[in-house]
């Protein structure tokens, strides 16, 4: 192979790289709740993507105690990542949960620990774990485990962005503390606008 013809090949190569991240986009909107005390901290995410499968994140999520609260309140995470279960607070904490989305048999306690240290815990099965503290019984956080990694967290006003979606089409799902799962349908070409009703 010549050497110009290796640069032409490079070239293509690098174009074609930077296509794929071009055709990346994102999903705005916002999520409007009925009969929920607030439309923030409702998880939002790709559902499954037929044949395909992602790779857990090497950096670990972050799920802290702190002030006598989990913080975030609702964390979410790709199935097969780590979370580091960080103790702030000046006071021993207990961290467990009873099930992952009602199945008892994945409850686990992460035992008791004091400020300043952590414990690691890789969540490999979709769901929800439920949060709670034995030392503190009106602590509660949550930790949602979806299917890929396109995902987002609502603010306080109901809104949401995902970013780095590959254009497609796909399905859109939520999980919130009190409120019934909700699906819709995207399509995402560059980007797009979702916006989704949460019922209680």
């Amino acid at each position: 192979m010549t050497k110009h013809l290796q640069k032409v090949l490079v070239i293509i190569l690098f174009l074609l790289g930077f296509g794929a991240l071009a055709m990346a986009g994102e999903i705005k909107g916002a999520v409007t709740a009925q009969g929920l005390r607030s439309s923030a901290d409702i998880a939002v995410y790709i559902d499954a993507i037929p044949g395909k499968t992602f790779t857990p994140p090497a950096k670990a999520a972050i799920a802290d105690q702190k002030h006598m609260t989990f913080v975030p309140h609702v964390l979410v995470v790709l199935k097969g990542s780590t979370v580091q279960f960080l103790n702030s607070d000046p006071v021993g904490h207990n961290v467990y949960w009873p099930s992952v989305s009602g199945n008892k048999k994945l409850a686990h306690n992460m035992g008791t620990w004091p400020q300043g240290q952590q414990k690691p815990f890789t969540f490999n099965d979709l769901g929800v774990a439920s949060l709670l503290c034995n030392v503190h019984p009106e602590m509660s956080g949550y930790v949602v485990v979806v299917p890929t990694p396109y995902f987002a967290v609502t603010d306080k006003e109901g809104n949401f962005e995902i970013k780095d979606v590959p254009d497609g089409t796909y399905t859109l799902k939520t999980w919130s503390e009190s409120g019934k799962p909700a699906t819709q349908s995207v399509t995402v070409s560059g980007s797009a606008t979702a916006n989704i009703t949460v019922t209680r």
